[in-house]
């Protein structure tokens, strides 16, 4: 069977996939090394890059300093609001006694912390698009960290769709984010640019 006749034999009866119907399809067609993800409704592959692992992998060792290796997670799916917003984030923070769903997903009420880093051919989703359903979701705390400009924005304080402050730090300054739910400061001078 070809990926057209699956999507023509799952499509619903008003002709559109669920993100579960769209997820399930992807998976058996995804080329290795590459993240898949869903934002309103449009599907997006990226490769995966040196530069984009290295930060993700400082983030995520600074946040095991301080949460438990079960509630760090990193390109796993969950179901945002807004219209087929399937996200993989790169660092996911889950609350303390999160739970899945009952399609085995973390539900996005349970999200404490979001970090994206920035590819060329996706930014405009994380600048636009996904922070807001971040906000509507109300994600205490969106890092985004974008090796093109050197700098990292941080997000807090979502109200009403959007975020009521943010900071931009250049790359090698400390974000310090004691006072929002994460209560760390991470560091940034090793994240490497483009």
């Amino acid at each position: 069977m070809t990926v057209l006749e699956d999507r023509i034999e799952m499509a619903d009866a008003d002709g559109e996939l669920t993100l579960d119907e769209l997820f399930e399809s992807l998976e058996r067609n995804t080329p290795e090394g590459y993240k898949v993800e869903i934002v309103e409704g449009a599907i997006y592959m990226s490769p995966q890059r040196d530069t984009h692992w290295e930060i993700i992998a400082d983030i995520y060792e600074q946040l095991r300093t301080k949460y438990p290796r079960k509630r760090v997670k990193s390109d796993v799916r969950v179901d945002y609001p807004g219209h087929l917003n399937g996200f993989a984030s790169d660092v996911t923070l889950v609350a303390e006694n999160a739970e899945k769903n009952s399609k085995g997903l973390w539900r996005f009420e349970d999200i404490e912390f979001v970090a994206e880093v920035i590819s060329k051919g996706t930014a405009a989703n994380d600048y636009g698009p996904k922070k807001t359903a971040y906000a509507i979701a109300e994600v205490p705390v969106l890092l985004i960290a974008d090796p093109y400009q050197g700098k990292c924005h941080l997000y807090t304080q979502p109200k009403g769709g959007e975020y009521r402050t943010e900071l931009s730090v250049a790359f090698g300054v400390d974000i310090d984010m004691t006072t929002t739910p994460l209560g760390l400061t991470l560091k940034t001078e090793e994240f490497p640019r483009d």
